[in-house]
């Protein structure tokens, strides 16, 4: 019979062996008992007695497993499987008793002692031997359990071991301490789901613990319920989807979808891609298994959405004169009711309010306004509505093509712009004060120095007129009318000269001037003024950038040509008689000479 000694806490369960005796002529080996039960990873003392007729002495001891007649058994102490686990506690005279210790499930053989003595031909093997067999521990179960059921589960091993064994159970690990029916058993009475788990057991005072058995626990649907995703607000036009959750074994695999008490759909989840106010209601899911079915509580989807239909309202009708009041108001249809408005010039953001009114408008004002609605769901703009503020003329400007310096005989054209509502349509040029053209363009095909002067341009519309600033038309022209003065009387005396001055028109005026005398083609000096040295016929030429022009000839002579023209010039102031003398005293001259 197999027997359990409780130890020290610090030291291993030991098995005593029960006497059992192999024996011949003085010769005998006994073992207590000669079968042990042992729990996996346990140690065992196989205890043993051996007796021998006197007059001999033992020269070795030890264990073997399984023998074989005819055939020699090694030392257990000699093998690796062994040699760091088999202890021999016994000695050379009475006693053979070994403990092994950690034995596994390969450990279950038949081991017997075996001696010699100072004889060769003396020995003796204690055969039959001790059996050892090594036993884990399993945990059974019912395959399928139900909730309210009554539950067994046995702790089993191959082989009995001693009522004395306390067992241990552990769920999840955790220590059990409900009742039991018989000491390897654990009862659950009106199990419940939470009951279900990884079931073990253990021997204690045993490391050896049996593996997880999964008790599985079947039941009908119970904490059903629905979420909705999105969670929180649904807006019109999102995605959303009920989803229908249960506590369930089996799992369900019915679901059936309530609107109010209609069925809508089957199937776990519930999807609206596109949802409206439409529907707006209390859903609710059923779940069934093949052990009952339940019904979620009701939840309610509330459909919002953000603004829609949102339009400008502007007041008055007609035309919208420069200096008018305009009042423009935004209304959309939103839930809940938009509570921000912002109004929109372009793109540019000019102002909040469900209202907005300009008290004197300006022709700044003109342009494109929408309104924005917002709710706490979402925005939405109006439609463009287009403010056409009327007003007179102004910025009236003349721009001049091309541009830069104008030559004459360039063609010439004055464009006249204006900023007004509506467009201007009338146009009058003025140079000066004096009305020269009407029409926006103002074009001189081949202009002249009698062009140049200040012009302006007059814009008239049905709300008034402006006049532009003037601007200058400054025509460049080469030199022309060109001449000579003589400073002095033109007649070279002995020892001085004449000095000659040219003239010019042009635009720009001439720098550049050169000096020719008649019928010689090289210059004969440069500047504005020449000093001529000698008789004879001179003329200038006249230059700017944009051409050259000459005079006519001058003629400059000696001394006595000029004193017969001053006689005469006398003469001709007094009178006849003094004519007379001095000619009289020039001809008497001539006759001296």
């Amino acid at each position: 019979m197999l027997m359990w000694v409780r130890t020290a806490p610090a030291l291993p369960l030991v098995f005593l062996l029960m006497i059992h005796g192999v024996s011949s002529a003085g010769w005998s080996v006994s073992y207590s008992p000669s079968h042990i039960c042992a729990l996996k990873d346990s140690t065992v003392i196989m205890n043993c007695t051996y007796t021998y007729p006197t007059g001999y002495q033992i020269r070795n001891v030890f264990w073997i497993i399984n023998p074989v007649k005819g055939v020699e058994s090694p030392d257990l102490s000699n093998d690796p499987e062994y040699s760091q686990r088999l202890q021999y506690l016994g000695d050379k005279q009475q006693n053979c008793t070994v403990r092994l210790s950690h034995v596994t499930l390969k450990d279950s053989h038949e081991y017997c002692f075996r001696f010699t003595t100072d004889k060769p031909d003396k020995k003796w093997l204690g055969h039959p031997g001790l059996t050892l067999t090594v036993t884990d521990l399993q945990v059974e179960t019912p395959e399928r359990v139900t909730e309210g059921d009554s539950v067994r589960l046995t702790c089993k091993s191959s082989c009995t071991l001693t009522d004395r064994a306390t067992f241990i159970w552990s769920r999840n690990s955790q220590p059990l301490t409900e009742r039991r029916d018989r000491n390897n058993e654990l009862l659950l009475q009106s199990v419940r789901r939470e009951d279900a788990g990884r079931y073990s057991c253990a021997v204690h005072g045993h490391h050896h613990i049996s593996p997880d058995l999964h008790l599985n626990v079947m039941y009908p649907p119970k904490s059903v319920s629905v979420s909705i995703s999105p969670s929180g607000v649904i807006v019109e036009g999102d995605s959303v989807t009920l989803n229908c959750s249960s506590d369930s074994n089996p799992p369900a695999l019915n679901f059936s979808w309530f609107k109010g008490r209609t069925i809508v759909r089957s199937g776990r989840i519930y999807s609206i891609s596109k949802i409206s106010s439409d529907d707006s209601g209390e859903y609710k899911c059923k779940t069934i298994n093949e052990h009952g079915e339940k019904y979620s509580d009701a939840v309610t989807l509330n459909v919002m959405y953000p603004p829609k239909s949102v339009s400008v309202l502007m007041s008055g009708s007609g035309v919208i004169v420069e200096g008018d009041s305009v009042t423009l108001n935004c209304s959309s249809d939103s839930n809940p009711p938009a509570l921000n408005f912002s109004w929109f010039k372009g793109g540019t953001f000019v102002r909040s309010g469900r209202i907005y009114r300009i008290s004197k408008t300006s022709s700044d004002d003109s342009g494109e306004y929408k309104c924005k609605s917002i709710n706490e769901h979402g925005e939405k703009y109006s439609d463009n509505v287009t403010l056409n503020i009327m007003y007179p003329p102004k910025s009236v400007s003349v721009s001049i093509s091309p541009s830069g310096e104008i030559v004459e005989g360039d063609s010439v054209t004055l464009n006249c712009s204006t900023d007004s509502n509506p467009p201007a349509l009338n146009f009058s040029w003025f140079k000066g004060g004096t009305f020269v053209r009407s029409g926006r363009i103002y074009s001189i095909s081949k202009i002249s120095s009698v062009d140049s002067g200040e012009y302006k341009c007059r814009s008239i519309n049905e709300h008034g007129e402006k006049y532009s600033d003037a601007v200058t038309l400054n025509v460049m022209y080469q030199p022309r009318n060109v001449s000579v003065s003589i400073n002095g009387s033109g007649v070279i005396v002995e020892g001085d000269s004449v000095t000659l001055s040219c003239s010019s028109d042009s635009n720009p005026p001439a720098l550049n001037f050169s000096w020719f005398k008649e019928n010689e083609t090289s210059a004969v000096g440069s500047g504005q003024s020449f000093s001529a040295l000698q008789s004879g016929r001179f003329y200038c030429q006249a230059h700017n950038q944009h051409g050259s022009q000459r005079s006519d000839a001058v003629t400059v002579t000696g001394e006595a040509f000029i004193n017969t023209l001053l006689y005469l010039h006398i003469i001709h102031q007094f009178g006849e008689l003094i004519m007379r003398i001095f000619l009289f005293q020039f001809i008497m001259g001539l006759v001296g000479m």
